[in-house]
């Protein structure tokens, strides 16, 4: 494989992952995309980033949002997110992706949550991607955590601390039906069975849970789907293998859906972070 172009629509999509390696939970992205459109997807992580240059179009909590040069992308987990270029030149952004136990014994706080996805402070965001710049490039433990320590700071003025539900709810209303689908990702769910762990007919389910998710039970389901398969393209396992676990038809399936959704192939996502398989002798 020579790089990600090959796999994209357009020679100039580019995009790129890395992990530390003193430290689980976090993941850095960084891309150009011109052509690519990425379908749902979710990281299950806050996922915090800068625009550098372009526009980007992408729906998230049911509306539709642009994000400008010099704007911040503030995004809460588990919501799904679609992304486009808006602009003919596409856009250029870099991202942190913070589990949220992370985010807490960084900042000291527990319930992180931006109630804007796009943040409008033109300061703020080119300090956030030169600190995301600085993150990308550090091999130094000490000097990741530092900057990322600094890179939380900048955030918090944005974040509100503790998620007001609709109803006094503490626990998002599906959260069963979505622990449900976590744990059967390999099964064939029906709407019936999905229902049913939400005490309600199929059909009411199913306006409900559109109304709250904005997508369908299936793109929910493919979406976890994806990002249990991420997870364990990280650890190591070998695509073939994950696309069984996460409940894809074949190997094929998963580079095709995996491709759609984070811009890159699972081969190349493994060479990334470093963690393809190796071939048994």
């Amino acid at each position: 494989m020579n790089g990600v172009p090959q796999h994209f629509d357009y020679a100039t999509d580019l995009a790129a992952f890395k992990r530390p390696a003193h430290r689980a939970g976090i993941e850095l992205y960084q891309a150009h995309i011109v052509r690519h459109a990425f379908e749902p997807h979710t990281h299950e992580a806050y996922g915090l980033g800068a625009i550098e240059s372009g526009v980007e179009r992408f729906r998230y909590r049911g509306a539709e949002h642009l994000a400008p040069p010099d704007t911040l992308v503030l995004m809460n987990p588990d919501e799904l997110h679609t992304g486009r270029a808006e602009t003919a030149q596409g856009w250029r952004y870099r991202m942190v992706y913070l589990d949220a136990h992370v985010l807490e014994g960084i900042s000291g706080e527990r319930g992180w949550w931006f109630a804007d996805a796009v943040g409008r402070d033109a300061p703020r965001a080119r300090r956030v991607g030169r600190l995301l710049q600085t993150l990308w490039a550090s091999d130094d433990a000490l000097a990741f955590d530092s900057t990322l320590a600094l890179l939380v700071d900048a955030l918090r003025p944005m974040a509100r601390i503790g998620r007001a539900l609709p109803g006094g709810e503490t626990t998002p209303r599906f959260a069963p039906v979505l622990d449900f689908m976590r744990a059967q990702l390999a099964e064939a769910l029906t709407l019936e069975a999905l229902a049913g762990v939400a005490g309600l007919s199929p059909f009411h389910f199913l306006r409900e849970f559109k109304r709250v998710h904005h997508v369908t039970p299936r793109q929910m389901l493919m979406a976890l789907r994806l990002f249990d398969a991420k997870e364990r393209l990280a650890a190591g396992e070998a695509p073939a293998a994950v696309a069984a676990a996460s409940g894809l038809t074949d190997q094929a399936h998963l580079t095709r859906a995996f491709m759609r959704r984070y811009g890159v192939t699972p081969a190349r996502y493994q060479q990334q972070l470093g963690t393809r398989p190796r071939r048994a002798a």
